[in-house]
């Protein structure tokens, strides 16, 4: 069991310091983190918090998982590896031959 519980499903209201405070009643937390969109500079709805044992983290997943949280009903789970992403291809940027926009859709 990791350290680190994923968990989804929060309010976009929902803080680091809110997160970090629930958690606390499972054990000592050593990071809470909401995840936030770079271009809207808003919460994506979900986060990481990282107890300080595994036995708390089991604890918090038993405490959260499925509860209310700023009115939303969370999911906590173990958090897994973030896995490669395969690169981005067509869609949007500048081309030479037909200016901004376009993609593999394009009708031209």
């Amino acid at each position: 069991m990791a350290k680190k519980l994923y968990v989804g499903g929060l309010s976009y209201n929902t803080t680091d310091a809110t997160l970090k405070d629930t958690f606390a009643a499972a054990g000592t937390v050593e990071s809470a983190t909401i995840i936030i969109d770079k271009m809207t500079n808003r919460s994506k709805g979900f986060g990481f918090v990282e107890m300080s044992t595994d036995e708390e983290a089991q604890k918090a997943i038993e405490m959260f998982n499925g509860k209310d949280l700023d009115g939303r009903n969370v999911t906590v789970n173990e958090a897994r590896p973030m896995e490669p992403r395969a690169p981005r291809t067509g869609g949007g940027g500048f081309n030479r031959d037909r200016g901004f926009g376009g993609g593999n859709n394009s009708r031209w």
